[in-house]
């Protein structure tokens, strides 16, 4: 049997809950048991968005190359946020949280299911997405808008 293809994907991180900066580095070591990491950006210090009334943000994106399929890779990285005690039924939307991992870009695939939307839907307006990404992959095409994350960044300036 072949062995499934490596594609590379672009994961966010967020935590404003605990020690940031560890939540981040732990869920960075989970991630990598899915994969190889290729690149991780440096953390963004962000407020938050939607949901004000909350501790700020430590953001980042990381490039992972993977052989999982995205509904498998989104599954993984749903378990590991449980892992670390995010519960998602429990809390606000975009309320406080410990961990926040999204799955942004998987190769340039366009997908749409009741349990994963590629690319992200909210992407392309979010900074605290674009910044780290664009510093780590900043020609990444948006598959749908067909502008790279750096273009995408400075539409929003």
């Amino acid at each position: 049997m072949p062995e499934p293809p490596v594609v590379q994907a672009a994961i966010a991180l967020g935590s404003n809950l605990g020690d940031r900066r560890h939540n981040l580095q732990s869920a960075i070591e989970s991630i990598a048991a899915l994969g190889r990491i290729v690149a991780v950006s440096e953390f963004l210090d962000t407020a938050p968005v939607g949901f004000l009334d909350q501790p700020r943000f430590l953001n980042a994106v990381l490039l992972l190359e993977t052989s999982l399929q995205p509904l498998e890779l989104l599954r993984s990285l749903l378990a590991i946020e449980r892992s670390m005690g995010r519960d998602r039924a429990n809390v606000p939307a975009k309320g406080p949280r410990v961990i926040d991992l999204d799955l942004i870009l998987y190769s340039d695939q366009i997908l749409a299911t009741s349990e994963l939307t590629l690319p992200h839907p909210a992407m392309h307006e979010r900074r605290f997405v674009l910044e780290p990404l664009a510093e780590i992959a900043p020609n990444w095409r948006h598959p749908v808008f067909g502008l790279t994350v750096a273009e995408l960044l400075a539409k929003l300036e």
